[in-house]
């Protein structure tokens, strides 16, 4: 029996409960929004659909009581991602928006982990712990466990492969300044540069660098056509509830407050991390070339810089 609460009933949130609800995470799944016609109408919508979930149950409204002793609070609520707008530009909106609403989501529901999506995510982890004054492990973002998944799908695509056979990740900001950390990825055991596409033939590093372009400007491409990104997330950020309420102690690269990780502290970013039922409970340490190392010390300056602008 586990209760998660989603803030936010815009196209990410409502897609996060509809994941959540098909993937049977949790016993109890709330929908909250200050938006109480909108609200209601997408827990309706769910709810009518509940026959072919299984035995989730869905709720929600427009007071934030609906929340109360929820197990893990998802956070969607925020200002859009505009066609050509970054993520950093959207960090002063929406940290004044978690000023408001995170004391008020502690109050009711004082032992929950947050998990934060809205964007830039990597922001507004630093702001979100220091405005409720959680350890880091309880309250962190989603980070690049999507851009990952980018990552190993197209990397699939390009060897013929399962994704599941795809050992690869993204880390640092969840925007502009995220990179591949290629050094560490394989196919099955073998290393990227090392797996023959055919006989004799490997991929090479202006291609690697092309998959990588591909994958951070993905999100961008999805919201010039669409308007938002929401589908993806939704699941991503299923997968990581499922890790959490199952204690499966997955390595994901949520992004939460790291202490003296690669030389960096006091920012949010993301790399591979255990999760489980205490939340982002370790930081793995994951070898990087000094090529690596200089971009997620950039990585890491990118989001000092907007916490400054911000004035944390």
């Amino acid at each position: 029996m586990s209760k998660i609460s989603v803030v936010g009933a815009g196209a990410v949130g409502t897609a996060t409960a509809y994941a959540l609800l098909i993937k049977e995470v949790a016993s109890d799944i709330v929908l909250y929004d200050i938006a109480t016609e909108k609200v209601e109408a997408e827990v309706l919508d769910l709810a009518h659909g509940t026959l072919f979930t299984g035995f989730s149950r869905i709720s929600g409204g427009s007071d934030i009581k609906v929340t109360a002793n929820s197990d893990l609070i998802i956070v969607t609520a925020g200002a859009k991602q505009k066609p050509g707008q970054t993520r950093l530009d959207l960090a002063a909106t929406n940290a004044e928006i978690f000023k408001k609403i995170l004391p008020e989501l502690l109050t009711h529901s004082p032992n929950a982990i947050f998990l934060l999506v809205t964007n830039p995510c990597d922001v507004l982890a630093v702001v979100a712990q220091r405005i409720s004054g959680l350890p880091a492990n309880r309250i962190f973002a989603s980070g690049t466990v999507l851009d990952s998944a980018r990552l190993r799908w197209v990397i699939a695509e390009r060897f013929k492969v399962s994704n599941n056979s795809v050992h690869a990740y993204i880390v640092g900001e969840h925007g502009d300044s995220e990179f591949s950390l290629w050094s560490q990825t394989r196919i099955g055991p073998v290393p990227i540069t090392e797996w023959e596409l055919s006989p004799g033939t490997f991929i090479t590093q202006q291609e690697l660098d092309q998959i990588a372009l591909d994958v951070k400007n993905a999100a961008y491409k999805v919201i010039a056509g669409k308007g938002a990104t929401n589908y993806a997330i939704g699941l991503s950020a299923t997968r990581i509830a499922q890790a959490i309420l199952t204690d499966s102690n997955d390595v994901l690269s949520v992004s939460s407050v790291l202490e003296n990780y690669q030389g960096v502290s006091g920012v949010a970013l993301s790399v591979p991390t255990i999760v489980n039922r205490q939340g982002a409970t370790r930081a793995v340490e994951v070898p990087m070339t000094k090529a690596e190392h200089a971009k997620f010390l950039a990585s890491a300056a990118a989001i000092e810089q907007s916490l400054k602008t911000l004035g944390y």
